[in-house]
């Protein structure tokens, strides 16, 4: 029997399973930004909008263990299309509750765990959809593309919503964002998606669903050059994230609180992201994609460290721009490299572990940004101290000098993740000590690279 099917495949499948998302994510973000203005309105509460964060990323982590599982156990699909079915839901209840003028913040908080819980599934299904419907060699240029998801809509959402806000108002936006959910719903519907062929590792890692969910990490640790790579992330996620949560107020102190200066540094970090995932997507990365991830790391951080030297705004501008060009090739390259490794059926609970992994760096950076930023450096560097005489002819003194110096010095990190992601064997030679997936048919199930 054959199993062909009219339905589209490959990439032009893929193209518009990408084409749907990206347009409910362009909408989404829409969303977030109107009733960032609606909240910040009604409570003047920087309080309240950080809380809708944590009441999104909260179950996001706590549940994506389990979410790989059923997406490895499931149609994957389906999964994608419950994960829109859910954020959509959500949008669907706040635009009645702002309908009929009755949507109250903590409305929000409720709809955000949803959000949350659907998006645990979205990207594992997403990410291992990829390597049933394209060849391996178009992972790159799809990883490419689907960076653009993530960062296109960031650039364009708050100029479009900023226009429409005042023509259709609040309830236009979550009606639009609603019409889109549903317009990537019938995509997939439309799309053929395969789901890939149950491999011996597979069928020994079936269990019950918190065994199922272990497997994720257990697989990571059991091999070297993929815990490596994972690791570079982890160390490097955390460096950059104390960076990133001390860039704004170190612009902010820096320029007299200007939100425009903010905003121009911010929208050039945008940008550059684009550029560097419209590149990724024609390009595809480096034929060796391990050099896409280290080479990637060092550069990007090496740019962002030097946002934290001088006060002059050209420079914020430019150098946030190009920290963020090398991001879509070190996650489209990582992605390429794990695509191949890990076998289709076990991707869900894999790319879930790691995601965790990578994450849960998420809520401690913010922690260590603003502990050592407010108590430590910006203290010691408005005044003569031995910190200010140690890097004052790099850094001037003043307010903002102290947050300059923590950009500076927690970029760094990113470099030594980088640099020792070379430095060791297992993680640089990642993609010639592990087989591709493809070619472990007739290997043993529980073969590692040592």
């Amino acid at each position: 029997m054959h199993n062909k099917t009219k339905r589209p495949t490959g990439m032009f499948g893929f193209s518009l399973v990408w084409l749907g998302q990206i347009v409910s994510v362009l909408a989404t973000n829409m969303t977030t930004f109107a009733l960032t203005i609606w909240v910040f309105e009604k409570t003047g509460s920087a309080t309240a909008l950080g809380l809708v964060q944590v009441f999104f990323i909260t179950p996001f982590l706590l549940v994506t263990p389990f979410a790989g599982v059923m997406v490895d156990r499931h149609n994957r699909k389906l999964m994608m299309m419950v994960s829109d079915l859910a954020a959509g839901l959500a949008t669907i209840a706040i635009l009645v509750f702002q309908a009929y003028g009755v949507l109250e913040v903590w409305h929000l908080y409720a709809a955000a765990v949803f959000q949350g819980l659907g998006n645990a599934f979205q990207w594992p299904a997403f990410s291992a959809t990829i390597s049933t419907m394209l060849p391996k060699e178009q992972y790159g240029r799809a990883n490419g593309m689907m960076s653009l998801v993530q960062m296109g809509p960031g650039v364009i959402a708050p100029m479009m919503a900023g226009g429409l806000l005042p023509l259709i108002g609040l309830t236009g936006i979550l009606s639009l964002d609603v019409v889109t959910f549903i317009l990537a719903i019938l995509v997939l519907l439309f799309v053929h998606i395969p789901q890939p062929p149950r491999s011996r590792e597979g069928a020994q890692s079936e269990g019950h669903i918190l065994q199922e969910a272990v497997f994720g990490f257990r697989y990571i640790f059991a091999r070297p050059s993929l815990l490596g790579l994972q690791l570079v992330f982890f160390f490097g996620n955390l460096c950059t994230g104390i960076a990133f949560t001390a860039l704004s107020p170190m612009v902010l102190l820096r320029t007299g609180n200007d939100s425009v200066s903010l905003g121009a540094v911010l929208s050039a970090g945008a940008v550059g992201g684009v550029v560097g995932g419209v590149v990724m997507s024609l390009w595809g990365g480096f034929k060796r994609r391990v050099h896409g991830v280290l080479a990637g790391w060092i550069v990007s951080s090496l740019f962002f460290s030097l946002m934290g030297v001088g006060t002059w705004l050209p420079l914020w501008v430019a150098m946030s721009a190009l920290a963020s060009l090398p991001g879509p090739l070190i996650d489209g390259s990582n992605q390429a490299i794990w695509q191949s490794k890990v076998p289709p059926d076990l991707q869900g609970r894999v790319f879930s572990a790691r995601l965790l992994i990578a994450w849960i760096t998420n809520p401690i950076s913010p922690l260590i940004a603003g502990l050592m930023g407010d108590y430590v450096l910006e203290p010691a560097m408005r005044v003569p101290s031995g910190l200010s005489a140690l890097f004052g002819w790099l850094i001037p003194v003043g307010p903002g000098a102290g947050m300059g110096l923590l950009v500076f010095l927690s970029c760094f990190g990113g470099v030594i993740a980088g640099v020792a992601g070379y430095l060791s064997p297992h993680t640089r030679n990642a993609e010639t000590i592990l087989p591709d997936h493809d070619m472990l048919k007739e290997s043993s199930p529980l073969e590692i690279d040592r």
